[in-house]
């Protein structure tokens, strides 16, 4: 059989971050975090926001309907079971939105949801559902529908229920990968199937990563014909968690030229919607994650690092700024060479002879031996003479669950001694504000990263701080048991950096 492709090579990306990937255990949102969510994922440029579950609870309810009034460019859906109480809460909810809204109704239709979960005939549900989408089409002229653990259904079943809805008015149908058994090969031909069979009607693909390959069957659809993809922001989502926006995105972005598929989302913005996630629900993507997690552009390898260095193609398929990350990072340890020691004593205002390079070089991979990680301040100590630099002299934390938190920093600049206090929102916040102030300095923070290096309550913390300093972009890295310490040093080393640089533009 020959399978007949959509004319368009446009991808819809619909992204369900505030719905599915909410239910994620440890991911649930308050309204504020939703909304603000769904403003960035308008700037990232998704096309449609599965806003929420209206039906769950009166919280829910007016969550949807905030969000659905402040976005202005992107679609904002409600989820719906095929019921009739469910569909006139989404609408209510959606109600007076700036752009049409739609109604996203679900109904399962898997032999074994049938039978255990609904308790229902085939009958029942072709007529549940067509009635559904008939309701929901009656009040918003966008409908989609989902026959939920379609990939598990029987095809000739599946096409039945296609067909209904379609004919009752849906103009998307979603075919889900539920529980995350499918195969690449097995969603192609699946959907593959459905566009041949059913035209007229634009094929969505909602996969789960239970056994890793969510993203695989997205675009094993999409390269069968699916036009529509379901997403979230750092895979979020059920159990293993859903098809990844970003590596998806990047998968497209990346292999245009075998897959010819394009999207409308701006991938200098998934960093910061990744991290904005991160921070509301305190779940960060695992250090190796792809495109997003900490260590996909961060290079140890002495081999990796000199390519690097030397045309980032060598070990890059993308670019940091491709995503919205300012820099790679250079991590040194025992497997770094010469080069990546070089271009971070450059970064801190090194300029080491050759045979001095060689010297400390060998000194980064004896001490890398010893505690895993050279930090900068460890370089600073490496060089005999350093040169004149900002370091953090002492600081002090005044904090308390019933105390404003407040801070005293003592900074060197240049050998000259500067302090400044500050309050803020806590004892971190208070303590950067008050650095900014000893500095003198408006300085963006961009991104810190904190983890523990070791075991233990007395751990040692390792940060890392991306800032901003008049448009140059920098980082630094520290490492201390008191987390505060790591990454005031961290923030200091990532500003000297930037000073740098900026003298070195002018």
């Amino acid at each position: 059989m020959t399978i007949e492709q959509p004319a368009t090579s446009r991808v819809t990306v619909f992204d369900t971050t505030l719905r599915d990937g909410e239910q994620s255990p440890g991911c649930s949102m308050n309204p504020h975090e939703k909304l603000r969510l769904a403003r960035q994922l308008e700037r990232l440029g998704v096309d449609i926001i599965e806003a929420g579950f209206p039906i769950a609870s009166p919280g829910e309810f007016e969550s949807v309907r905030t969000i659905a009034h402040e976005l202005g460019s992107t679609t904002v859906a409600a989820l719906c079971r095929a019921k009739e109480a469910d569909i006139t809460a989404a609408a209510r909810a959606l109600e007076g939105a700036p752009r049409a809204p739609r109604l996203h109704v679900f109904l399962a239709t898997s032999a074994i949801h049938l039978k255990y979960k609904l308790n229902i005939s085939a009958r029942e549900c072709v007529e549940q559902s067509a009635a559904a989408v008939r309701l929901a089409r009656s009040i918003t002229p966008d409908v989609e529908f989902s026959a939920e653990d379609g990939c598990r259904t029987e095809y000739a079943f599946l096409r039945e229920v296609v067909e209904a809805v379609k004919e009752a008015g849906a103009g998307v149908v979603n075919v889900p990968d539920t529980v995350g058994y499918a195969m690449p090969e097995e969603v192609g031909s699946l959907i593959g199937r459905l566009v041949h069979d059913v035209p007229g009607v634009v094929f969505s693909c909602h996969c789960h990563n239970d056994l890793g390959l969510a993203v695989a069957n997205t675009l094993a659809a999409v390269r069968a014909g699916a036009r529509q993809v379901e997403v979230t922001v750092n895979g979020i989502g059920e159990r293993a968690g859903n098809t990844a926006l970003e590596e998806l995105v990047m998968a497209l972005r990346v292999r245009r030229e075998s897959l010819g598929i394009t999207t409308g989302v701006r991938t200098e913005e998934i960093m910061r919607t990744s991290q904005l996630l991160s921070s509301f629900t305190g779940i960060w993507p695992q250090p190796n994650k792809s495109v997003v997690g900490r260590n996909a552009f961060a290079h140890e390898a002495g081999i990796h690092q000199h390519g690097v260095l030397a045309n980032p193609l060598t070990y890059e398929i993308m670019t940091p700024a491709s995503v919205g990350l300012g820099e790679r990072l250079m991590v040194l340890g025992k497997h770094s060479g010469k080069h990546a020691v070089q271009s971070r004593l450059l970064a801190l205002g090194f300029a080491p002879a050759p045979d001095e390079l060689e010297k400390i070089t060998a000194q980064v991979k004896e001490l890398a031996d010893r505690k895993k990680f050279v930090y900068d301040d460890d370089l600073l100590t490496l060089m005999k003479h350093p040169p004149a630099h900002t370091r953090l002299a002492r600081y002090q934390v005044l904090a308390g669950n019933q105390l404003l938190p407040t801070a005293t920093v003592e900074i060197e600049i240049d050998g000259a001694s500067r302090s400044a206090s500050a309050v803020g929102n806590g004892p971190l916040d208070a303590a950067l504000k008050a650095t900014d102030a000893a500095l003198g300095m408006e300085i963006e923070l961009l991104e810190m990263q904190t983890r523990a290096v070791t075991g233990g309550k007395d751990a040692l913390a390792e940060v890392i701080v991306r800032v901003s300093h008049e448009g140059h972009e920098s980082s630094g890295q520290a490492a201390s048991t008191d987390s505060i310490e790591a990454a005031l040093k961290a923030y200091l080393s990532a500003i000297g950096a930037a000073r740098r640089a900026k003298e070195a533009a002018a």
